[in-house]
């Protein structure tokens, strides 16, 4: 299948950033989301980063102004669901919002479109009966920042058939990532289930009060080797995000454990999340550590 038309429903930073990634490549892409500020918000990002990137003599005038062009934001659903070709969803990883936002854009959209899916954990087979054919339904799963970061998890789930999967293999590949072949479903898939075992581990070490934030961080980049330590990688990517994905699986299973942290509870009770609202694990409004 020939991928023309791409739409990116929801413009938060995984969804936009994924949108302005299909849009460098060549794709026309339309980024929908229901909230304005959302997209006024992405807006006012991709401008700034192919501004950013022509300054930085990363990028010519002309390739930005190419790429900018490629791209549009919309919350008019029917306009982004026209002729589409490929629907990336980047929506809250909770299965209700996914299930709504891929029924509702499915009466809109032609009958080859495919849909995939950018839940980090949640396997499609839970939402795929959202649209007409199931078959068509995929995880297709970006790391943040999504502009940067090379990998892509596509799954091989019982109800997706081999063109669905070979296309978003392809096209993964025509966006410039490399993908991995999932060859079948399982919750969290290769990376985040990895991941998960490390946050949840740092958590436990910061609810014992067995070391500092930072010490552990500190311990896990110089020991281990990583370029970021999992606390500080769960403010980057969002405390409300690993929150809502623990309290889903919690929901999902009943079991005690998989309840999320009470470091990560409480922070998401306060409002803190991390970067995105200045604080969390450490306090980037005055780049003093969270203690």
């Amino acid at each position: 299948m020939n991928i023309k038309k791409v739409t990116v429903i929801g413009a938060g930073i995984m969804g936009s950033q994924i949108a302005m990634q299909a849009a460098i490549h060549g794709f026309s892409v339309v980024c929908y989301d229901i909230k304005k500020e959302m997209l006024q918000k992405a807006e006012e990002f991709a401008d700034s980063w192919f501004e950013k990137r022509v300054r930085k003599q990363k990028m010519t005038e002309e390739a930005a102004k190419e790429s900018r062009g490629n791209l549009r934001f919309t919350d008019d659903l029917k306009e982004a669901g026209t002729d589409t070709d490929l629907v990336i969803e980047a929506v809250s990883d909770l299965v209700a919002v996914k299930k709504a936002a891929l029924s509702s854009i499915d009466a809109f959209t032609p009958e080859h479109t495919i849909y995939a899916s950018n839940s980090s954990y949640i396997v499609s087979s839970r939402f795929a009966d959202a649209v007409r054919d199931p078959s068509r339904v995929v995880n297709m799963h970006f790391f943040n920042p999504a502009l940067v970061m090379k990998i892509v998890e596509v799954v091989k789930g019982p109800h997706v058939s081999e063109e669905t999967f070979r296309t978003v293999y392809e096209f993964a590949q025509q966006i410039g990532k490399t993908p991995i072949t999932v060859e079948k479903e399982i919750y969290g898939f290769v990376v985040n289930r990895i991941f998960s075992a490390l946050t949840r581990e740092a958590c436990y070490l910061v609810d014992q009060g067995v070391a500092s934030i930072e010490d552990i961080d500190t311990a896990v980049k110089g020991a281990l080797g990583h370029s970021m330590g999992p606390l500080e990688t769960l403010d980057m990517t969002g405390i409300d995000l690993e929150y809502n994905v623990y309290m889903e699986k919690f929901r999902t299973s009943g079991a005690m454990e998989d309840r999320p942290a009470a470091c990560l509870t409480e922070r998401y009770a306060r409002g803190e999340f991390g970067r995105k609202t200045g604080k969390g694990f450490y306090d980037y409004t005055t780049k003093q550590e969270d203690k």
